[in-house]
């Protein structure tokens, strides 16, 4: 009677290793050629098979209890992936539950004024990521409300923008941007610059204004002066919204204009102004006989450029590019008026301009102004202080544009900065002072064999005596003939780029101005210049923003 339950116990363990056996198989056929891996630990020691299965089986139920967290008394012959999907279907609602805690917990819904409140605090470069973040963020932070936000809380940095730089003989028409907070040098695609150069670059608020500039006719993007077309187009980026648009193009096609920019109250109208003078102009001189021709000879270049067969005023040249609407009505951007001038440069023909025009960024309208005075020679830099565009020349004389009455007034200084003539000084403003960048040869200390130097030194116009009053000398060597100099409130900004020992070179400097006097730092050297041409030293230009 014992044997007979204990052979009948034998079997059923015996049917159930057989289920288990029969299970492990399956089991090989899934997992692929492992199959399942047993331990022997217990047959080992008891020595009976039975118990080695049992055992082994609830190992394994155990193993995948731990990994899927399922049910405890099933044995899984699924993989794992399998156990994982049917365990998912059949728990929704526990899944969707423990979704929505983790939403709740690490998605805050922020109102959107606490939202626009961190978000103008950052800094240029960490907007322009937040943007990328969602759709949401991007609208908010391109709002003008946003952007006047921005410029009443001071959260705004100096960034230089570079344009005009040549590689391999071609114009890229790459836009390096220097955070000047930072020190970070970053690169912006302009492709509708490719090919363009000599422009001049104008700052306007949060806008830069590309103004003329040259093409090669015979092979596209490269710098070529033996045949190339002079634009009077302008074109305008806006760094704060990564776009382009299209302004009025100029009278004449103009190749390294001299630019100045102006803020005027809402209420004047300058272009009106000037439009109305130029009528009265025109008539007295139609009235005394004199010819259009002769009385301007500028005239004649404009019928010269038949030989081109389109007009930049008819054919748009960037079709992609929506231009800028005539409005009235509405208010100037910030509540402010600016204008744009543009004197002198280069025509058609290479040759030099006297002629100037202004234009008004509300009305999207350029307009003629007087000339140049006689005799004032080839204009070489020009800057707006205090409402009056002044205009350097090349044989060193001074002359000022009173921008609401509309005529020019020639200015004599005593004495006049001595200067090394083949490096063309340069005007800014900063804090309504008139500063000159010139280069000019420091004596040496008497020594027998010391050679003497040249130095840049920073000058200031007395306004009220007309006299120049040295400030400071720039520390490094005048190696480049063509610097460019750009001012953003207090700070004076240079660049620098010259060849030696084979290789293209620049240097970034920055002045602070004050009331006792101005102290020059370094804030980048040689970050852009090693992949660019010679070249970028002639066609490069620079403007500031604030952003």
């Amino acid at each position: 009677m014992n044997q007979k339950p204990k052979k009948k116990n034998c079997r059923n363990e015996g049917d159930d290793g057989d289920d288990t056996e029969e299970m492990s198989l399956n089991c090989l056929t899934l997992y692929g050629r492992g199959g399942c891996k047993v331990s022997a630990d217990m047959s080992e020691v008891f020595g009976d098979p039975c118990i080695r299965r049992r055992s082994s089986t609830i190992k394994e139920v155990k193993r995948r209890a731990t990994i899927c967290g399922t049910d405890e008394g099933t044995i899984d012959c699924f993989s794992y992936g399998m156990k994982e999907k049917f365990w998912k279907r059949n728990n929704r609602k526990l899944l969707g539950c423990e979704e929505k805690q983790q939403n709740s917990c690490m998605n805050v819904h922020l109102p959107d004024d606490i939202l626009e409140m961190c978000l103008v605090r950052l800094p240029f470069g960490s907007l322009m990521n937040a943007r990328l973040v969602c759709r949401k963020w991007k609208n908010l932070t391109t709002t003008p409300r946003f952007m006047q936000m921005r410029v009443e809380g001071l959260f705004r940095s100096p960034w230089l923008f570079l344009f005009g730089v040549v590689k391999n003989g071609y114009c890229s028409g790459e836009i390096h941007a220097l955070d000047v907070s930072l020190k970070q040098w970053h690169k912006i695609d302009g492709q509708i610059l490719k090919g363009r150069f000599l422009f001049s670059v104008a700052s306007i608020r949060d806008d830069v204004y590309i103004v003329g500039g040259c093409s090669s006719l015979t092979t596209f993007g490269k710098v070529d002066r033996n045949s190339f077309k002079t634009h009077k187009g302008v074109l305008v980026f806006s760094p704060s919204t990564a776009s382009w648009s299209r302004a009025a193009s100029m009278k004449y096609a103009r190749s390294s204009p001299i630019l100045g920019i102006s803020e005027i109250s809402p209420d004047c109208s300058i272009v009106r102004d000037q439009q109305d003078r130029s009528d009265r102009h025109l008539n007295r001189s139609r009235v005394g006989g004199v010819s259009d021709v002769y009385e301007d000879p500028h005239r004649l270049s404009l019928r010269r450029q038949s030989r081109h067969a389109f007009d930049e005023n008819d054919i748009p040249p960037f079709p992609n590019i929506k231009p800028r609407q005539k409005n009235e009505k509405s208010c100037p951007k910030y509540g402010r008026k600016y204008v744009l001038i543009a004197v002198g440069g280069l025509g058609s023909w290479d040759e030099p301009l006297d002629s100037g025009e202004i234009y008004d960024s509300v009305l999207n309208k350029w307009i003629e102004i007087q000339r140049l005075p006689l005799n004032f020679g080839v204009a070489c830099s020009g800057v707006v202080c205090n409402g009056t565009f002044y205009v350097y020349s090349e044989s060193d004389k001074l002359a000022g544009y009173d921008i609401e009455r509309g005529y020019w007034v020639r200015i004599q200084t005593t004495p006049c900065p001595p200067r090394v003539h083949d490096y063309y000084p340069k005007l800014i403003s900063c804090k309504s002072r008139l500063f000159m960048l010139s280069v000019s040869w420091c004596e040496g200390d008497g020594r027998i064999g010391r050679r003497n130097k040249a130095v840049r030194k920073l000058w200031e116009l007395d306004l009220m005596y007309l006299t120049w009053n040295e400030v400071s000398i720039h520390p490094d060597a005048p190696m480049d003939w063509n610097a460019a100099f750009v001012t953003d409130e207090n700070l004076i900004f240079g660049v620098e780029m010259f060849k030696i020992f084979g290789q293209v070179l620049d240097f970034v400097t920055m002045c602070d101005v004050t009331d006792t006097g101005a102290t020059w730092s370094h804030i980048s050297r040689n970050h852009i210049a090693r992949e660019l041409d010679t070249s970028s030293c002639m066609t490069k230009s620079m403007a500031a923003l604030h952003l």
